[in-house]
């Protein structure tokens, strides 16, 4: 019996060498040159920065599904594609008539067009409403009603505020960046948008002055605005969705979901350069999901849970591709058991300090799925961790949230947040850390495969107030 025993433990430690071994293989599959070769590619200046919808974002969606087929991964999309296409509505917005003028004692300030972004699914027409500055999302129906909300663009989030009915929506947006996005914006004809509070994006110096100066709740600020009638057409844009099957038969049809968005900004009306070319954010994302779809795919031994790789449209125009998805979902939602969305993993200098061999994930204390990254992280001598300052704010800004709100324990992992080149034509793949990105990578396919081979799934804070929402919508996919 102990000579039974001793071989039986010989058998399990060599098990577990060899599994060791293979994942050691599987990482050093993922190269920083792979890296460079797709995000100089997404990022390139003929695809005129992935507006979406755009012949650019379509020329990516195609290279991503390239990508996808040469890994071998099973087609996920409608008639045996690797695409899942949106119907939608492109709503321009013609700024001739806009109008935007602010009274605040006797100062009066009159924002000229060009610094106004539009987000309206109608006209409006108001005079001399008094203003309301927001700096927190805990407002009321009753509180905002016939008022105009100022706030800070990217501090509150506007989808919430633009529920609760406001007359109108200011929102003030630092520094020296463009309205994101011009005055056009992409309608899902399945979604509430359609009811939404007109907002308005304003990119100038002496408003933010006045913003800084003037108290949180009712203000003496007086605001009137015209916005002119949007105009729609019909649009189409894809996501890229395929599969490694699971192996183990009790375990292949659930499911994990590693994504990212390969959209971005398109490009500006002049400069003498004009493309947004999105290289960190967030083709850095894309290449990081087509290298561990690469990797994993070579394994042996595949993954016990099934993995679903996926490329969003649409993140920077309100998180349409991965909203679409969740009404649309490939695979069943109470069958999806994690997801983890990739974003911003190129540059390691972030606007707050140098972010070298480090990462974070958004919502760090939400549920047990960050920690199952940041054990990885020990073991490939990456620092994963809780950035508390902005994480929770980030967690409602990318493509995790749908997923959240669904129910699925969904979180962002990123190495920087905020970064130099933010949204500005200088985000090119040239200034990418390479050499950090593809540890980090390697960190996260590692911490992707414990969690594809765990018979536990990850599952949300119970002793956390924040995740009661998601927790609710978790056991209601139960039900």
């Amino acid at each position: 019996m102990v000579q039974i025993g001793l071989r039986l433990l010989a058998i399990v430690a060599i098990a577990a060498e060899l599994g060791a071994f293979q994942h050691f293989s599987l990482l050093q599959r993922i190269s920083a040159a792979s890296l460079r070769g797709h995000v100089s590619f997404l990022a390139s200046d003929p695809l005129q920065g992935r507006d979406t919808p755009s012949p650019g974002l379509d020329i990516a969606s195609e290279y991503i599904g390239a990508q996808f087929r040469a890994a071998g991964l099973k087609p996920a999309g409608e008639d045996g594609s690797y695409f899942q296409t949106a119907e939608l509505l492109l709503r321009a917005q013609p700024t001739e008539g806009l109008e935007l003028e602010i009274k605040a004692g006797q100062e009066q300030l009159s924002i000229g067009r060009e610094q106004i972004s539009i987000r309206s699914p109608r006209g409006l027409d108001i005079d001399d409403v008094p203003a309301l500055k927001v700096d927190s999302p805990e407002v009321t129906a009753e509180q905002v009603s016939g008022k105009v909300l100022l706030l800070e663009a990217g501090k509150v989030r506007l989808a919430p505020l633009r529920r609760l009915n406001p007359a109108l929506i200011v929102a003030v947006l630092r520094g020296p960046r463009e309205p994101p996005g011009g005055s056009h914006s992409l309608v899902d004809p399945e979604s509430s948008s359609q009811k939404l509070t007109p907002a308005l994006i304003v990119s100038d110096d002496r408003l933010a002055k006045l913003f800084d100066e003037i108290n949180p709740g009712a203000t003496e600020v007086k605001i009137s605005a015209r916005i002119p009638e949007p105009q729609e057409k019909p649009v189409k844009a894809r996501n890229v969705i395929g599969v490694l099957r699971g192996s183990d038969p009790a375990l292949q049809d659930t499911y994990v979901l590693l994504t990212a968005h390969y959209d971005h900004i398109g490009t500006r009306a002049a400069g003498e350069d004009r493309i947004y070319n999105g290289a960190n954010d967030n083709a850095s994302g894309a290449a990081a999901v087509m290298e561990i779809a690469a990797a994993l795919s070579e394994a042996k031994i595949r993954p016990r849970r099934s993995i679903a790789f996926m490329a969003f449209f649409g993140e920077e125009t309100g998180l349409v591709g991965s909203r679409y998805y969740v009404r649309h979902p490939a695979f069943p939602l109470s069958k999806t058991v994690a997801h983890l969305n990739l974003e911003q993993l190129g540059r390691s200098d972030d606007s707050q300090a140098p972010q070298v061999a480090k990462a974070t994930v958004t919502g760090f204390s939400l549920s047990t799925l960050p920690a199952i990254f940041a054990r990885a992280g020990v073991q490939t001598g990456i620092t994963v961790y809780n950035r508390e300052t902005q994480t929770e704010n980030y967690f409602a800004r990318s493509d995790n949230l749908p997923l959240a709100e669904a129910g699925v324990p969904a979180h962002t992992l990123a190495v920087t947040l905020d970064f130099p080149d933010y949204h500005g034509v200088d985000d090119e793949w040239e200034k990418l850390d390479y050499e950090n990105m593809v540890k980090v990578t390697r960190m996260t396919a590692l911490g992707l495969l414990t969690l594809t081979n765990s018979l536990q799934a990850p599952q949300w804070n119970k002793q956390n107030p924040q995740a009661a929402p998601y927790l609710k919508a978790a056991q209601a996919l139960k039900n």
